[in-house]
């Protein structure tokens, strides 16, 4: 930006209300273009005569501030009028910069932020057709009101007065705002998508009128509506009805997420403009003539989520896993509102670095994410500690002392994971002094030399086999450390050879971790120690590792007991080493615990926890009990690469060599997989028919095709293959 516009804020803090800066101005020739360069701390939405400035929702977005404020630059040239008056307004709400966040705990970090004031930095640039130019800037010749938005923050919510107009506006404030941390728009912008309308109204036992969206998402409502002024429209959002058909919503915990609009008369419409909700059902606590005057067509659910492009796609002749692959996209989309995020609903929605490292393959199947993780790992360089140490979220609020194994690793799993998604070293180059500092800290942390002792772990959370009272599973905190720690100087070893760099310390260190790990566990305890013994080949013999996680699969009734770290691996484990069937049985599974069983109770979304509504209609708790999280949702990269057999390899990154072997089953009947890479579409489809599979296979480079343990080198076309 240039040094015409200053930062500019309200003379007094507005409080709760959301200011409207302004200006006129008229253009002194004719105009050949024209470009708005805007950024704020809080959320802003820019108008340019009536109409908004760009399709960006929630800019400038969230990004790790202390350090990196994004702005952006719209070609408004459509939008100006030549030879008249133009009027630029500009709302500011809190957004993330300046809500109340971590809703659960306390945030010096974001109590800190929420100091600063409401302030805004723009320029307008004019080119005329003469050759001349001019920069309009904020400065203390724009004007600042009170806007309708009378209470606007990212977990509780919007109240919006249509009948309010501001008696007065005062001269802005110049003030010397964050110009260091300025830097261009880096992630994907955040748009509208879908219109979902509601299925019905329900009049619940309670006597409530409830909308049921039939989907679960994130966005917001608009309505719709003729009213009288005066008349208020109030809604509350929940992702579930309880046990008994009423609304539920006690597991938002303290987020409002308030909805409330002071209509104006006469047919009118409006939609939340400065914040976001998730969401299935929405009460009606008033509307114009009552609760039960609201009729369906009053209210559409609008989605909003970063402008990701879709890249993959399956389908199987079985509806409910079917459903499964659709609610881990529905989560996605949900989650991958600038950062991604654990839940879009209570108060939390935070960038947690656990469930984006496991998710992290699947994300890349079903999206392009090489831009939206780009910006996001650059905000977890930025914030990663001075000691290597990485947060448990990125931008990092919780601020622990001790980092935690799985979580941290994000540090190293992400870049790898987009690397063999797209082929570009680039995002290596720029993570991988991140990528050393994370191993560098375990290793300097460590009670025990070449183990990761001493730290503070989420181990492997919500696993099915934890003590009670214990939202950690049995397996053992150092012994998932190690493996971790293992598998990241792994990794750094990788992508250092990628960029030929002399990684010996890593390699050498990577060998006394194996044999520290080896010495240490000689024996597994759990499904999760078999695991990650067997998938991170850590295992003096990871055959024998995934044998015996088999057996404890078959001893627990062909049950999974995995929490948020076994999980994403265990079918891989088992399918890498002879036991596919007994994967699929678990895919498969329709009892608790299993990925259909929240299907069959009629989930939308991914769960936190496989039994967030329980077999007796009961809820798990109310203090942790999402209904939108993506992180279970990784079986589809098991899906993909496995079941229908596209995967990427290191020795060809970025499907520029593909491997394709599919692994059917009779049960499922068939599969189709569909992958846009950069190269073009890649298509796995196979097929029982009779006592044979028929697979078509579609790949745009050379590939190497294994059917039934047969392999195929091929050039770029169509195939076609029958395996008894």
């Amino acid at each position: 930006m240039n040094q015409e516009a200053k930062w500019i804020r309200p003379a007094a803090d507005m409080g709760d209300i959301v200011p409207e800066f302004f200006r006129s101005f008229t253009p002194k020739g004719v105009v050949e273009s024209a470009y708005l360069t805007i950024t704020g701390l809080g959320v802003y939405e820019a108008r340019l005569n009536g109409e908004r400035v760009g399709e960006y929702i929630l800019a400038p977005g969230w990004t790790m501030y202390a350090k990196r404020l994004q702005y952006q630059t719209y070609d408004v040239t459509e939008q100006l009028r030549e030879g008249k008056e133009n009027l630029i307004r500009v709302l500011l709400g809190k957004g993330w910069y300046r809500s109340r966040l971590v809703g659960w705990q306390g945030c010096p970090t974001q109590d800190a932020l929420r100091k600063n004031p409401a302030g805004l930095l723009a320029e307008l640039e004019i080119n005329y057709a003469n050759g001349s130019f001019e920069i309009l800037g904020t400065d203390s010749s724009w004007q600042v009101q009170e806007s309708p938005v009378r209470f606007s923050e990212i977990y509780d919510g919007e109240i919006y007065d249509a009948t309010f107009r501001a008696d007065h506006a005062e001269a802005a404030v110049e003030f010397d705002g964050p110009d260091e941390t300025l830097i261009e728009q880096e992630g994907e912008e955040i748009h509208e998508f879908e219109q979902v309308t509601p299925l019905k109204i329900l009049t619940t036992p309670a006597g409530e009128q409830v909308l049921d969206f039939g989907q679960e998402i994130t966005g917001y409502v608009q309505v719709c509506v003729n009213a009288k002024e005066g008349e208020t429209i109030d809604l509350s959002f929940g992702e579930v009805l309880d046990s008994d058909g009423n609304f539920y919503n006690a597991n938002y915990r303290s987020a409002k997420c308030m909805y409330r609009y002071i209509c104006k008369e006469g047919e009118q419409s409006y939609k939340t403009l400065l914040t976001f909700y998730g969401f299935r059902y929405v009460r009606i606590n008033e509307f114009p003539g009552g609760p039960s005057a609201a009729k369906k067509e009053n209210f559409t659910g609008i989605v909003v989520h970063s402008d990701l492009e879709r890249t993959g796609w399956l389908t199987t002749a079985d509806p409910l896993v079917n459903r499964l692959i659709s609610n881990a996209v529905w989560s996605q989309k949900c989650n991958f509102l600038d950062v991604p995020t654990d839940c879009p609903q209570r108060d939390e929605r935070l960038g947690w670095t656990g469930d984006a490292q496991v998710f992290a393959r699947t994300a890349s199947y079903n999206y392009d994410t090489e831009q939206f993780y780009f910006k996001w790992l650059n905000d977890l360089a930025a914030d990663q500690r001075e000691d290597g140490a990485v947060g448990f979220v990125i931008p990092d609020l919780l601020q622990a002392e001790k980092p935690s194994a799985a979580w941290g690793d994000a540090a190293t799993i992400v870049p790898w994971e987009v690397y063999l998604a797209y082929g570009d070293a680039g995002v290596l180059s720029r993570q991988f002094d991140s990528m050393k500092r994370w191993v560098d800290y375990i290793t300097n942390a460590t009670t025990k030399q070449y183990l990761w002792a001493g730290g503070e772990h989420f181990a492997d959370w919500l696993g099915l086999d934890a003590p009670v009272g214990s939202y950690k599973g049995s397996t053992r905190e150092e012994l998932i450390a190690t493996a971790f720690y293992a598998f990241s100087t792994e990794l750094v070893i990788k992508a250092g050879k990628v960029l030929r760099e002399d990684v010996s310390y890593y390699e050498d260190l990577y060998r006394k971790i194996k044999a520290a790990f080896q010495e240490a566990y000689p024996v597994y305890l759990t499904q999760t120690e078999c695991v990650l013994a067997a998938h991170f080949r850590l295992a003096k013999d990871p055959a024998a590792a995934a044998a015996q996680l088999a057996q404890m699969v078959h001893e627990a009734g062909d049950k999974l007991q995995t929490g948020f770290v076994g999980t994403p691996y265990l079918l891989h484990v088992l399918s890498d080493h002879g036991y596919v069937d007994l994967a699929y049985t678990l895919l498969l599974r329709r009892e608790y615990p299993s990925w259909l069983y929240p299907v069959l109770k009629g989930a939308t979304t991914i769960w936190e926890h496989w039994d967030g509504i329980m077999e007796d209609g009961g809820f798990w708790s109310t203090d942790m009990n999402s209904f939108n999280h993506y992180a279970y949702g990784s079986v589809l990269d098991w899906l993909y690469g496995v079941a229908a057999g596209i995967r990427p390899v290191e020795e060809a990154p970025g499907y520029e060599k593909a491997v394709i072997a599919p692994h059917p089953d009779r049960r499922l009947g068939w599969m189709e997989a569909r992958y846009e890479s950069r190269w073009g579409l890649i298509t796995s489809r196979w097929e029982y028919v009779g006592e044979s599979v028929r697979y078509e296979i579609t790949t745009p480079v050379e590939t190497e095709i294994t059917i039934a343990g047969e392999t195929h080198c091929v050039e770029p076309g169509s195939y076609l293959f029958f395996s008894e």
